[in-house]
């Protein structure tokens, strides 16, 4: 049975940072290519950024220069660092991991608010 469990969300103030985490099993993780993506309320699902199972990153254009997405195959987990938050980075952020077939967590809550 796949599983992503995303970890890390949480409230932080404008200017701040998270660390989310998104652990797979179930998966030979290192063939797989990972995913961010946010849904904020009333808002169509976006995505965050990605990184392939070489290593290659690609950000949206929001992220580009405040995130940072990496991840550790040791430890079947994909990382996203977001620094500078705003309030329009509120949003449930959900992990996404793709090999052909692909597999979605359940999401963490991100609120950024002072």
């Amino acid at each position: 049975q796949v599983q992503l469990v995303e970890s890390g969300g949480g409230l932080v103030q404008p200017g701040g940072s998270l660390s989310l985490a998104c652990r797979a099993s179930g998966i030979v993780f290192s063939l797989y290519g990972a995913r961010w993506y946010r849904q904020a309320p009333g808002k169509q699902r976006e995505w965050v950024a990605q990184i392939s199972a070489a290593y290659n990153r690609h950000y949206a254009d929001f992220a580009a220069d405040r995130f940072t997405i990496s991840r550790d195959d040791a430890n079947n987990t994909v990382y996203l660092e977001m620094n500078n938050l705003k309030p329009e980075d509120t949003a449930i952020y959900v992990c996404n991991v793709y090999f052909g077939d692909e597999y979605w967590g359940q999401g963490t809550q991100v609120t950024v608010s002072s």
